[in-house]
């Protein structure tokens, strides 16, 4: 257990009628932390983030602020804030008077509030345009505004609700970094709630993958990547190849599941030998997509099994990949590489 997280969650529990969009959740996030809730429609991870914010009551179960039971607390007696995907500005205020809006609320002089909302356009880099009105920005400044409304109350605790998903892509991952930047640099604990796994790969210090209700694996991006704790987690971040059965038994002793990423399995053709020291099977090339950077081949394993597998494209160059259709081909990794999968 941590001391003295900034977020628990004590055997949560969200229900409506006989759904139960959050099941027994335990928690910790710890103080300072970039914490992501990752998981599809439906998992939960939005109902966690109301429930924090207050917007919603637990049906069971307790949820502390800094050791302080908030659970039953009202949104505005919990020292957390929210930015959400539409950005929520006052359309007819300036971005100065978006951005100070709370303190005007609090009774901040306007000499006060001025001078702080000057600090905050500096910190999301847009100095100069409190003059302005949302409609005169890009979605990219607008949700930066909306990061700075939301932090010049000083919260405990920002909760970001997939704020990120109206941008375009390119907008989006220059705003993946900025936001981690912002994060470093004010310190406090940030939870990003998203069905993005690429924008929590990027910016998380921890992960929770949620899946209908319950989170199936928390932990470092790396961890969540390399080593899946169950067969969710390897299917819904990046992709994975599933091997069960007779064959997984031949490779680890036994039938349980387990999982390889595609771009830690080597090709090799005829004429190439993998290492002594991987594990390997034989197979045929059932279809090759030439995808620039890197060509993905889906090679049929013994009893019929797909796996995919990636490689750059060092030395290949697409005219020679038609030809590799149908050829026969061993498959190699590094035993290291393998998880073994719990669910």
């Amino acid at each position: 257990m941590m001391n003295n997280p900034a977020i628990r969650f004590d055997k949560v529990s969200r229900h409506f009628g006989d759904i139960k969009a959050v099941d027994q959740v335990d928690l910790e996030i710890g103080d300072g932390e970039f914490f992501s809730m990752l998981g599809p429609s439906g998992s939960g991870k939005t109902t966690c983030l109301r429930l924090t914010a207050g917007f919603d009551r637990p049906t069971n179960g307790k949820i502390f602020l800094y050791g302080q039971d908030v659970s039953d607390l009202p949104p505005y007696e919990r020292s957390v804030n929210t930015v959400f995907q539409d950005y929520a500005l006052f359309p007819h205020m300036t971005i100065e008077d978006n951005i100070g809006y709370g303190l005007m609320i609090k009774g901040v002089s306007k000499t006060e509030r001025a001078k702080q909302v000057e600090k905050m356009l500096d910190l999301v880099r847009l100095p100069g345009f409190g003059y302005r009105k949302p409609s005169q920005l890009s979605g990219g400044q607008r949700q930066r505004v909306a990061l700075a409304r939301a932090l010049i109350n000083h919260p405990k605790v920002l909760l970001l609700d997939e704020p990120l998903g109206a941008l375009d892509l390119k907008l989006r991952q220059q705003m993946q970094v900025e936001l981690k930047n912002i994060q470093r640099e004010v310190g406090i604990t940030f939870i990003f709630v998203t069905h993005d796994q690429e924008e929590a790969l990027t910016m998380s210090d921890r992960i929770a993958v949620f899946n209908e209700g319950k989170i199936e694996q928390i932990g470092s991006p790396s961890d969540i990547y390399e080593k899946p704790a169950t067969a969710f987690v390897a299917g819904f971040v990046g992709t994975s190849n599933l091997i069960s059965g007779e064959v997984a038994k031949r490779i680890t002793g036994t039938e349980k599941t387990f999982s390889i990423r595609p771009e830690k399995i080597h090709l090799s053709f005829e004429n190439e030998k993998p290492s002594a020291r991987m594990d390997s099977l034989e197979g045929v090339v059932r279809d090759v997509t030439y995808l620039g950077l890197y060509t993905r081949y889906v090679v049929t394993i013994e009893g019929g099994t797909d796996l995919v597998v990636v490689e750059q494209n060092l030395k290949t160059i697409s005219v020679d990949l038609p030809s590799t259709k149908g050829r026969k081909v061993k498959i190699s990794w590094y035993p290291e590489h393998i998880s073994q999968l719990g669910g």
